[in-house]
């Protein structure tokens, strides 16, 4: 990592074969129901901690890398298929880390659902967070 982080967490894939940890402070903490995350992990919402990428370091094993879509890449472990980061051009220097991977997922709540325009309907967002259609809309 390129600086000293004063709070780290770390997290990793179901089998163990990788490793990471992730400094604060965090960028964002979302929910995302997106379609492509759908696919990519077969669930209806991913949480994602957002981190700038000079606080993320993996500490054990290697993550093979997926484009898919153009500028979109997704980690994931080799061995065991766990979904880990997410990085993609729209947010340079960032990589987006799969919530549920930490080893306590509880640390850096979400704030907001975004992608509400790809909710499942059968999946009901019954909290107080902020709704957005999109990414980056108020809305």
């Amino acid at each position: 990592m390129g600086k000293a982080m004063t709070s780290h967490h770390e997290g990793g894939c179901l089998c163990g074969a990788v490793r990471y940890q992730i400094g604060e402070p965090a960028r964002f903490s979302s929910i995302c129901h997106c379609r492509d995350c759908q696919r990519a992990t077969g669930s209806p919402v991913s949480g994602f901690v957002g981190v700038a990428l000079e606080n993320f370091a993996l500490l054990a094993g290697e993550q093979a890398i997926y484009e898919s879509s153009p500028g979109v890449r997704r980690g994931f472990c080799r061995q065991c298929g766990t979904s880990l980061t997410y990085a993609g051009d729209p947010w340079p220097g960032e990589i987006h880390i799969y919530t549920a991977t930490l080893d306590d997922p509880t640390v850096l709540p979400p704030s907001v659902h975004s992608m509400m325009t790809d909710n499942v309907t059968w999946f009901v967002t019954d909290d107080d967070l902020l709704q957005r259609s999109g990414f980056g809309s108020k809305t």
